[in-house]
């Protein structure tokens, strides 16, 4: 099979690439390499791709609709799309909002309209987030309950995802599963997330800032799960009923909510290091305690994560340290 992931010079982009050429399939991998966070890094998850036999990379923005379909040309025996490429960063969607517009709308339309043409394609799987689920105070989150009241632009735009593949699976049987992430964490991460900022501002010997002074609980999940239930969804796409069209929604996530404390303990174990904490206000657009309800997955297609917070942060400051020292 061929497959084309989108956001592959991405954090979880990268890992999905791999887990696909390792069991022999063909990656075609899609990525704009912005410069939201550090394009070096991007790179550098890149050339790990380009190593392996079976990878073509295809430099673009999705929300260039004209430059995707030039790119995507001449491969024509796409048989899966994995869609990941987003702009990302609930903070970050306050002060840019139209990077998040066309990144993650106009970008999610060029795919839809793409597979809507792809006769061969099975499945879409495409990636939403756990931030659709606003300021819900009911734990743990339910693919259930209501998602109609996002409290930041990113979390407004992962919801507009969900109801166009929605859309396009009714007007035009496009299979097509998102996926709600929840905190995702691991070698090769984003230098935006808190288990990177941490690491390296105590090993700077500078203070980790901490919102809702650390009263947040948040389920965080190893990206070898991640990949893991990825895979696990292509594998099994949703069947047209009389009532529903093909879409599925699903959590991903780890099934259980973490003190923010905790994790900063756990990362000052791995370091051996002490952190000078820095407790702040809540800021804008976050919320509290993120939790997963997994039943669904679980059932529909034996997703069971099995890395706890304990095992998999020190494999990611193992990896941080080794990369930062490289040079």
């Amino acid at each position: 099979m061929t497959i084309l992931v989108t956001g592959a010079a991405g954090f979880i982009g990268m890992h999905v690439s791999e887990a696909l050429l390792a069991s022999g399939e063909r990656v075609v991998g899609v990525d704009n390499l912005n410069d939201y966070y550090d394009v070096g890094l991007k790179k550098d998850r890149l050339a790990q791709l380009e190593e392996r036999e079976g990878f073509t990379f295809c430099k673009v923005d999705l929300a260039n609709r004209d430059a995707f379909t030039a790119a995507m040309a001449d491969q024509d025996d796409i048989t899966g799309v994995i869609h990941l490429a987003a702009q990302a960063g609930v903070r970050r969607s306050l002060t840019h909002p139209f990077d998040y517009a066309d990144a993650n709308v106009t970008g999610f339309l060029t795919i839809l309209e793409y597979c809507r043409h792809l006769e061969t394609l099975p499945h879409l799987v495409y990636a939403s987030s756990s931030s659709v689920y606003g300021a819900n105070s009911e734990l743990p989150y339910s693919v259930g309950q209501a998602t109609d009241r996002p409290i930041s632009l990113y979390a407004a735009t992962k919801k507009a995802n969900e109801l166009m593949a929605y859309t396009y699976a009714h007007l035009y049987g496009v299979p097509s599963t998102g996926l709600r992430f929840f905190t995702v964490y691991g070698p090769w991460g984003r230098p935006d997330m808190a288990y990177w900022l941490f690491t390296e501002k105590i090993l700077k010997g500078e203070p980790v800032q901490i919102y809702n002074q650390g009263d947040m609980m948040r389920d965080f999940t190893y990206v070898d799960d991640v990949v893991t239930g990825i895979l696990s969804v292509l594998a099994h796409p949703p069947q047209k009923t009389d009532a529903e069209p093909p879409h599925k929604v699903y959590n991903l996530g780890n099934n259980r909510a973490e003190q923010l404390l905790d994790f900063v303990t756990i990362i000052e174990k791995s370091l051996g290091m002490t952190a000078m904490r820095e407790l702040l206000p809540m800021q804008p657009g976050d919320v509290k305690a993120t939790y997963a309800d997994i039943d669904p997955i679980r059932q529909d297609v034996g997703y069971e994560p099995t890395t706890s917070l304990e095992e998999g942060l020190p494999k990611f400051v193992k990896w941080y340290q080794e990369y930062s020292n490289k040079d």
